[in-house]
């Protein structure tokens, strides 16, 4: 008899604990995800049990949810110059879904820009699923909705200066307190309920299947090094992408990666884990695995998203002083992404932006230029602003007179692609021409820095991932950034303000996709409990053989 039990409890050992929804990162589609089942199990008479995994620290900004940077409603606000700025990364149009809504917005009565998908399909040029978009349109407003009820503030501002790219009336919506303060309230609410384990410095090594490929939980590696398996009924991969893991760069984006540093700390945890652990189970992928967002951030400080925003409103010069791209040919949102990766890909990763005082009179303070910590370089004469900037002074100021002297006489307006453009130039820039003339002048020297890689998994309106023959993966799921669907080398400016993040919340709000299994008896699956009853009979056997041979 003991010796049955000794077998037995070698291949048991204890039992493992079954959770029934295993969520892997812990920004906003992880936490989402984990607060909304958490509350619907509960409205239910379920006791649904979450493991909530996170490679992280606890308190320290993980991956890109808690950065970025957005000023305080005051900064914005005429009555209250220069106040405070915060961290950013919910989506710096407020969630794509609330652009133009006001603060007592219903999801029926929201000013959502209805134009961006067709512009998602232009700039993916087909590319870009038409009915994952559509359900975006949907989804977010009543996203926005749930973060508002949970305690989460919205501020508001009519942009007065830039030309938004968006059918709103200028008007955009974002979080008070950025991202770092959405993720903590997310928290604040999950952390009242006891059926939820948070494990923080916990890394997700690989999925756990059954043999006919059921996902049920998750290998992974703990602070002191030691694998363990997780085991759950279902799978939520919301751990970003890629931008942390310079191999996974250099094979999907290519050469000159390894010169792109990360816009914010908390990047280097997304090392694609989620991306490779689906694709070992046959996952399709989806996005441009080629592609990535790039902005250009002040090269003077090391505060996480230092972005120069307003590369139209002057000349972009490289370290030989020549201009290199059409500053003004469109929007600033649809622009500032491919500059930045001119820079890092042809201009040797410095580029310098030079403006006078007619500018900075404008958008100062403001956050166009003021989300650097750094005041910009000037000079009462362009050559003493080269010699700041350590750009020669000749050649500085030839390229500034040859600017000046091939602008045309239109009248410059910032609120409309105003025509007011150089001819003769190589190349040329097609609006918002304004000549460099009013000392002082100003320069900021500026780098790209990564943001985020499109490429991910595949997934279905519902949120499953595909494999690579098109059919849903069982007990699979992924939200956010790793559900790929930016294509080609620019996404439309709703997107570049937090779509991937808007994804990431809307699909942390979709219950119903675990709702059935919340409703089932916490414990092992009666599949797993049949295996390993087969398992040790047949170790019994060889045991019971082996003790006879002897």
């Amino acid at each position: 008899m003991s010796f049955v039990s000794d077998v037995v409890s070698n291949l048991t050992g204890s039992v493992p604990e079954v959770y029934d929804l295993v969520v892997v990162g812990s920004g906003f589609a992880g936490s989402m995800t984990t607060l909304n089942f958490l509350e619907e199990c509960k409205k239910l008479g379920k006791r649904g049990k979450v493991a909530l995994i996170e490679a992280g620290k606890e308190g320290e900004r993980c991956g890109a949810s808690r950065f970025e940077t957005w000023p305080d409603v005051g900064t914005l606000a005429d009555s209250n110059p220069g106040g405070p700025w915060h961290t950013f990364a919910l989506t710096k149009v407020c969630l794509a879904g609330l652009i133009g809504a006001r603060a007592d917005f219903s999801p029926s009565d929201n000013n959502f820009d209805s134009d961006w998908k067709h512009e998602m399909k232009r700039v993916s040029e087909g590319l870009a699923d038409q009915e994952y978009c559509a359900k975006m349109e949907q989804e977010v407003p009543v996203t926005a909705q749930y973060l508002l009820d949970h305690g989460v503030k919205f501020n508001h501002h009519d942009e007065k200066n830039v030309l938004l790219e968006f059918n709103t009336n200028q008007h955009f919506v974002f979080p008070e307190g950025g991202g770092h303060a959405v993720i903590n309230t997310l928290f604040d609410h999950i952390r009242k309920f006891d059926n939820v384990t948070i494990m923080w410095e916990t890394q997700a090594e690989r999925l756990l299947t059954q043999d006919d490929g059921v996902v049920t939980g998750v290998k992974v590696r703990k602070s002191d090094g030691r694998l363990t398996n997780v085991h759950g009924k279902k799978v939520m991969l919301a751990c970003g992408g890629f931008e942390g893991n310079r191999e996974m760069l250099a094979k999907y984006v290519g050469p000159r990666t390894e010169h792109l540093e990360l816009i914010a700390p908390g990047l280097k945890y997304n090392t694609g884990f989620g991306l490779r652990m689906g694709l070992e189970v046959g996952a399709a992928v989806a996005g441009s695995m080629s592609g990535m967002h790039c902005e250009l951030v002040d090269t003077r400080t090391n505060k996480p998203d230092a972005v120069i925003w307003g590369h139209n409103y002057g000349i972009v010069v490289n370290k030989d002083c020549k201009r290199f791209y059409d500053e003004g040919q469109r929007h600033l949102f649809a622009t500032f992404e491919m500059i930045a990766l001119e820079t890092w890909r042809d201009q040797n990763q410095r580029s310098y932006f030079i403006t006078d005082r007619t500018i900075m009179d404008r958008f100062r303070p403001g956050w166009v230029y003021d989300t650097t910590d750094k005041e910009p370089e000037q000079s009462d004469t362009i050559e003493g602003l080269a010699e700041k900037l350590g750009l020669d002074p000749k050649e500085l100021k030839k390229t500034v007179d040859e600017y000046n002297a091939a602008i045309n006489d239109k009248e410059f307006d910032l609120m409309k692609l105003d025509g007011k453009r150089t001819n003769g130039l190589s190349p040329d820039k097609t609006n918002w021409a304004h000549p460099i003339v009013e000392p002082p002048f100003y320069g900021y020297p500026m780098k790209a820095q990564l943001t985020f890689t499109y490429g991910g998994l595949k997934c279905d309106l519902d949120s499953r991932v595909l494999s690579t023959t098109g059919v849903p993966i069982p007990g699979l799921y992924a939200a956010g950034e790793l559900s790929g669907l930016f294509y080609n080398e620019i996404h439309p400016p709703p997107a570049c303000f937090g779509l991937s993040h808007s994804d990431a919340l809307r699909v942390g709000m979709r219950h119903k996709l675990f709702e059935a299994q919340a409703s089932e008896p916490v414990g092992r699956r009666k599949e797993d409990c049949h295996a390993t009853k087969i398992r040790i009979i047949k170790e019994l056997g060889k045991a019971v053989h082996h003790s006879g041979e002897g």
